[in-house]
């Protein structure tokens, strides 16, 4: 039986290449192909693939937000983080919303197709180097800090990061000056930086 997997990624020509290269496998079928994280939970949810191969940093959800909301939900689909990120904050994060697999896209496609056979089996795949570093230095920030932040680093102004997230500017304000403050920060732009650098954003 073909392990059906949904490749998530914005770049065409990346994700393009990752279907041709895991097309070749005979064993593996692509069953869909997403440009964000909403589009790939949207096939998810019509396709039932095995494998969500998915990239982080996408438009409107991130492959780390794309992988909480399938857990959230229960579906039986297993997640492989497949980045040029290697950041021990983000796989922490990618742990925490319980991904199957965290590879990185220099890899040889010799090993993401053993890895995506390895997980369909219920194993889990975290790259080695990555896995070692994970946990030496935990992430500070809260989600809603997290995300309040990562506007602010969009330039977005208190008020509209209020308005998106349905809060309050006070609120606001106060996540930020919490976060600002966690991370030893002197304003928003340069603790977005930081929590960036890290991969807590």
């Amino acid at each position: 039986m073909n392990i059906r997997v949904v490749i998530a990624e914005d770049q065409a020509m990346v994700r393009g290449a990752l279907a041709a290269l895991l097309a070749i496998e005979g064993d593996i079928e692509i069953a869909g192909q997403a440009q964000n994280g909403r589009e790939a939970l949207e096939l998810v949810a019509q396709l039932m693939p095995d494998i969500v191969l998915t990239d982080i940093e996408m438009p409107e959800v991130t492959g780390l937000e794309l992988a909480a909301e399938l857990k959230r939900r229960h579906l039986p689909v297993r997640v492989v983080i497949l980045t040029t990120f290697a950041r021990a904050g983000y796989l922490r994060r990618a742990l925490d919303a319980g991904v199957s697999g965290y590879l990185l896209k220099d890899a040889p496609a010799a090993t993401l197709a053993n890895a995506i056979r390895r997980i369909r089996a219920g194993a889990r795949v975290i790259d080695p180097e990555l896995a070692a570093e994970a946990w030496t230095e935990a992430d500070p920030l809260t989600d809603r800090e997290r995300q309040v932040l990562r506007y602010a680093g969009e330039g977005e102004s208190g008020a509209e990061i209020a308005e998106r997230l349905s809060l309050s500017e006070g609120t606001v304000r106060n996540y930020l000056s919490e976060a600002i403050s966690k991370l030893g920060a002197n304003n928003r732009t340069e603790a977005a930086r930081i929590a960036r650098q890290k991969g807590w954003l």
